[in-house]
């Protein structure tokens, strides 16, 4: 049964406190609720003070992005709901100050806490101060917050890594989070690195281990105020709202398609027959507000857990996503490329180890070797080592299989109205994941590198001269290949 209010009426006259706002979901999200809850009286979001800037410059920064598109043109006046508190995630109480400390605990009745630095190799000690310590400062704001009907905590599907299956239950973390974030503040660096490999295990990295810990967090307070924890997996460009295929950064697949499609990556450690588990950031968003609504009609004393997963429900395979790509960046060529896109995925550590040796490493030597010959400066050397050191984090996620229990997840749909299910979609059966690649493309293409639409003529002419190229390279390693086998090897038992 869908509750007796709609969700644009429960957010009607409703404020909200918001972290994160300038990343990727976050942006989102603001975008959402400005459109659909028009009713909506106000959105506080978290931002850090920037030298020379005053609030309404860093605002109006802020509405120039493009996924304000379509609000901008339509309703420029929803923008007066948006007010900035200065402040950092890092600082003493967020770095807010007295006055707009208490106006947050009159006014917040739904917190989104979204800040969180997703950068898996961080060190230990910016790991727990940003993603940990940091929701401690945003749990201590929420608790004097008098009129709080909901907290919202964005998380990550995997927090634990060495569970096979993720469950949607609370897993008690592997250390107190009081005592890791008092470690982290005597312990001096050297001494954090040493312990730091043996501190997260089994975990892969800082970020996972720090997003165990902060739900654990999160979960003593239980009981205070309604509490929800949204699990997405790995998110992704929009599929539909607020423009199909925008995304604003290169992380994680992103950069693995904008690197595959400019010819730098040519090789990737995965097994292409595992699942992608992907959710496009607006099925996210959509999920984040549908849970605060949810949660904070129903006010439950336990805290509830929400895996947004693809789950096998729509599935699609590395490999697959793969082939789509190779097939739409035709379509969608990049205008400055290395190469002409190739290479493939290898299942096999050697094969790829071997691969990356010839495809990236020897070129960009001998790249680099011109350019000094030149007297110009080298970068390729300097570039791979970077792409490598990228493919070896994700190559962590895509050499291995999770299965994620998502059934409340997959309920959204059906504990609300039919319009407010055609609004909020939460349905991933819906994507049809082909067009949803080309639109990924098209949109890490224009969002992400700033290529305008009307170069793609002239992209396309550059990857059909590159096509050539890399065709006529092909038959002189193969000549080269043959004449030195029959040359040093027939040419040897023949005599």
């Amino acid at each position: 049964m869908a509750p007796s209010i709609g969700v644009a009426e429960f957010y009607k006259h409703k404020t909200i406190f918001l972290t994160g706002g300038t990343g990727f979901m976050g942006k989102v999200l603001v975008e959402k609720l400005l459109r659909c809850c028009p009713d909506l009286n106000k959105i506080y979001l978290l931002m850090r003070p920037k030298k020379g800037q005053s609030t309404k410059e860093r605002l109006d920064d802020y509405f120039n992005c493009r996924v304000f598109d379509n609000l901008q043109e339509r309703s420029p006046k929803c923008f007066d709901k948006l007010a900035v508190i200065p402040g950092d995630i890092l600082q003493e109480d967020l770095g807010i100050s007295i006055e707009d400390w208490d106006k947050l605990q009159r006014e917040t009745e739904i917190v989104f806490h979204c800040a969180a630095c997703v950068r898996f190799d961080m060190p230990i000690r910016d790991a727990v101060n940003m993603n940990t310590l940091g929701t401690n400062k945003v749990l201590k704001l929420a608790d004097g917050m008098v009129n709080l009907e909901v907290f919202v905590h964005v998380s990550t599907s995997y927090c634990r890594c060495e569970v096979h299956t993720l469950e949607e239950r609370l897993y008690p973390a592997k250390h107190r989070p009081q005592d890791v974030m008092e470690c982290v503040k005597w312990m001096d660096d050297e001494l954090l690195t040493y312990l730091q490999t043996k501190l997260i295990e089994p975990q892969p990295n800082t970020y996972a281990y720090t997003k165990s810990l902060t739900e654990d967090l999160v979960s003593q307070k239980a009981g205070k105020y309604p509490i929800v924890i949204a699990r997405p997996s790995i998110v992704t460009a929009a599929h539909k709202e607020p423009l199909p295929g925008w995304v604003d950064n290169l992380n994680g697949p992103t950069g693995l398609l904008v690197g595959a499609g400019k010819g730098v990556i040519r090789t990737m450690h995965c097994h292409p027959s595992y699942q992608a588990d992907v959710v496009p950031v607006d099925y996210a968003v959509n999920a984040c507000i549908l849970l605060a609504y949810l949660t904070a009609i129903e006010k439950p004393k336990e805290v509830r857990i929400c895996n947004v997963t693809q789950s096998g429900h729509n599935p699609i395979t590395w490999g697959e996503a793969l082939d789509m790509g190779r097939v739409h960046v035709q379509e969608f060529p990049f205008s400055v490329c290395l190469w002409y896109p190739g290479g493939s995925a290898k299942s096999s550590k050697v094969q790829h180890l071997l691969a990356l040796f010839f495809t990236h490493l020897l070129p960009a030597y001998f790249v680099d070797l011109l350019m000094f010959l030149m007297g110009k400066k080298t970068f390729m050397v300097k570039i791979q080592k970077r792409v490598s050191y990228g493919l070896n984090v994700l190559q962590y996620y895509t050499t291995k299989e999770w299965f994620f229990d998502n059934d409340y997840y997959r309920s959204l749909s059906k504990r609300i109205s039919k319009d407010d299910n055609d609004v909020f979609y939460t349905n991933l059966k819906t994507i049809n994941w082909s067009a949803y690649i080309r639109n990924y493309i098209k949109g890490a293409r224009e969002f992400c590198c700033k290529e305008d639409p009307s170069t793609l003529p002239q992209a396309r002419k550059l990857q059909r001269q590159l096509f050539w190229l890399d065709k006529a390279v092909q038959v002189v390693i193969y000549f080269l290949i043959a004449y030195f086998i029959y040359y040093y090897i027939i040419r040897f038992f023949v005599m």
